[in-house]
């Protein structure tokens, strides 16, 4: 069916293979190929180079994909392999997420080596987390505790963990879970607890516009209702906009043709949080996040991102 070799893009981190190699083998499976048909192309992008400071300050969103999506505009790769809470809600021109995986599980992991859960533990106790909307979240639900800087792959925060630099930390359940490591998840959060990020736990195909072999090539493996669902999430952050450093969290949720959104934005110290949801149709699902966004910026004020930059 291929004649040419199908070129991956991806990161190169242990997470990142995990989810080139299961595209691959869907496509394998979807259209019987071996897995000489493939190539897969590692690309280090800006975000993998950055080690001595949180993200959020160099940049956010758009650090583990732009020099990946640059291989796919020079033709350099076929089709990008992205953890779509990476993305950013504006695509380089010319791009497009051709798929959206069967999503994970898409709540936080707390992890501990010492206490059974978040409420267990101690005052005082340090959390290392390097994501901003856990550490606001984190601080709103317990502000008694202390909120370290914690990056890394995971075996390199399972070590930071081991080696005493914190109680406890965060990683998505749906990571864990890619990388057969499940059974070191000492409590998976309840969403009403703690909200996850925008499309957590979804994985998205990038492929060019134009580029329809590839687009047929993928179309088999695009699930609707966790593609719908990325949809209504991206578009609630489109809408917000914000800066690298506003905390937001969102999530849909679909029960049959019924949609239900929620959607947060918190202050870096928790202090100040703002929450609403929406119920409609999937027809709607961007609509909803829209919504709950307008809402949300009303809400907080004009100043509420300025104030958090």
């Amino acid at each position: 069916m291929q004649a040419k070799t199908i070129r991956i893009g991806t990161r190169g981190s242990p997470l990142a293979l995990a989810q080139a190699h299961e595209t691959r083998a869907r496509l394998m499976a979807a259209h019987g190929l071996h897995d000489d048909a493939f190539e897969i192309c590692v690309i280090k992008t800006t975000g993998d180079m950055i080690l001595d400071r949180p993200l959020s300050e160099a940049g956010g969103k758009g650090l583990f994909t732009k020099e990946i999506e640059e291989a796919l505009l020079s033709n350099a790769i076929d089709l990008a392999v992205h953890s779509m809470k990476d993305m950013q809600t504006a695509l380089p021109d010319g791009l497009i997420i051709g798929a959206t995986l069967p999503r994970e599980d898409v709540r936080d992991a707390f992890i501990s080596l010492s206490h059974a859960s978040l409420a267990a533990l101690p005052s005082g106790a340090r959390v290392g987390t390097s994501s901003l909307r856990r550490q606001a979240q984190v601080k709103r639900i317990r502000p008694d505790l202390e909120v370290v800087g914690f990056r890394g792959n995971v075996q390199t925060r399972f070590k930071k963990l081991g080696d005493g630099v914190a109680d406890a930390t965060f990683l998505a359940c749906a990571g864990l879970h890619r990388l057969g490591h499940a059974d070191r998840i000492t409590e998976r959060i309840a969403t009403s607890d703690m909200l996850p990020a925008v499309a957590q736990g979804a994985i998205g195909i990038e492929i060019r516009g134009a580029d329809i072999a590839t687009a047929r090539l993928i179309t088999p493996l695009n699930d609707e209702k966790s593609a719908i669902c990325v949809a209504a999430e991206r578009a609630f952050l489109a809408k917000l906009e914000g800066s690298c450093r506003t905390p937001i969290a969102g999530l849909a949720e679909l029960d049959g043709d019924g949609l239900r959104f929620r959607g947060e934005i918190l202050t870096p110290d928790g202090r100040e949080h703002h929450a609403t949801e929406r119920s409609g149709t999937a027809t709607h699902a961007m609509e909803l996040g829209n919504d709950a966004a307008e809402e949300l910026l009303a809400r907080a004020g004009p100043d509420f991102f300025r104030a958090t930059a």
